[in-house]
C-alpha cells in the first residue's frame, strides 16, 4: 500500500529566526525561508548584533519578514521569547540565522502536525539518513548524553534533545513561560513540553554544522547549564523550586 501524501497549507508556518552577528548568512536563510511555500511569516529578532546584521535586515523589503531589534545581547532564549509571542500562524518553527539547518525540510517536520498526530515535532540529527557534516566527537558525545539525561528526566525517548529545529502549534508554545535565555532554552523547552503532556513526534533532519571559525557559538558553559537545566524544570527540580520559594 502506497502512504498517504499529506498535503501542508500553504502560508501555515511562522518562522522564528534568533539572530546574533551572523552577517554572513543571514540573508540567504531568510530568502531560503521564504521560498517555503507553507511559511506565512518570518520573524527575525535581532539579539544586540555589532556586525552588520541590523544593515542588512534593514534592507529587506518583504511584507511577510518582521524584524525585532533586541537593545542588548541577552540570549537565544530571550530572543525566542521575544519572537514567540508575535506569531500569527497555526504552527511555529524555529530557525537559526546560519547555514546548519535547510527549511526546504520544513513540510517533512509539518507533516505530522497537519496529520493531527502531534503537538510538537522534534527535528533529529541522529536518526536521518539525509546528508550530515562530519564534526566535532566531543559534541555529538556531549549532545548524546544531555539527550539521555533529559530522558530521564522526562520519560521521553528523544534522540536529539538539542536540536534546533522544534516545531509547535502555535497555542502550544504560546502557552509555555520560558525562562532562561541563553541555550538552556532547549532542555527548559523539553521538560515543560513533557510535563504538558503534549504529544511529541521526531523526524530525521540533514546538518550541515559548522565550525567555531565559521561562528559557531554554542560553548562548554551552556552544555553544564543544560544539565541544570535539565533537572531545574522536571517535575522534581518543580517541587523543589516551589518548596524553596515558599519559605
Amino acid at each position: 500500500m502506497l502512504a498517504r501524501m499529506t498535503t501542508v497549507p500553504a502560508g501555515c508556518l511562522s518562522v522564528v529566526i534568533p539572530c546574533y552577528n551572523e552577517e554572513a548568512t543571514v540573508a540567504t536563510v531568510i530568502d531560503t525561508v521564504l521560498a517555503q511555500a507553507c511559511v506565512g511569516e518570518v520573524i527575525v529578532v535581532d539579539d544586540g548584533s555589532t556586525d552588520k546584521s541590523r544593515e542588512i535586515l534593514a534592507a529587506i523589503d518583504e511584507p511577510r519578514v518582521k524584524v525585532i531589534l533586541q537593545p542588548v545581547n541577552q540570549g537565544k532564549g530571550a530572543a525566542l521569547r521575544t519572537g514567540f509571542t508575535h506569531a500569527t500562524c497555526e504552527y511555529v518553527v524555529v530557525q537559526d540565522a546560519d547555514l546548519e539547518y535547510d527549511p526546504e525540510e520544513f513540510e517533512l517536520l509539518l507533516e505530522p502536525l497537519v496529520d493531527d498526530k502531534a503537538d510538537v515535532v522534534f527535528g533529529s540529527r541522529f536518526v536521518s539518513s539525509r546528508p550530515h557534516r562530519v564534526l566535532y566527537f566531543k559534541h555529538s558525545l556531549g549532545n548524546k548524553l544531555l539527550t539521555l539525561t533529559s530522558n530521564v528526566f522526562t520519560d521521553l525517548n528523544l534522540t536529539d534533545m538539542e536540536t534546533c529545529y522544534k516545531v509547535f502549534r502555535r497555542n502550544v508554545i504560546q502557552s509555555i513561560e520560558i525562562e532562561e535565555n541563553r541555550f538552556g532554552f532547549e532542555p527548559e523547552i523539553t521538560a515543560k513540553i513533557a510535563r504538558g503532556g503534549w504529544r511529541v513526534f521526531e523526524v530525521g533532519i540533514s546538518y550541515s554544522g559548522r565550525t567555531y571559525a565559521e561562528g559557531k557559538k554554542i560553548g562548554w558553559r551552556d552544555g553544564v547549564r543544560a544539565f541544570y537545566c535539565i533537572v531545574r524544570y522536571s517535575p522534581i527540580g518543580e517541587r523543589v523550586s516551589r518548596t524553596t520559594s515558599l519559605r
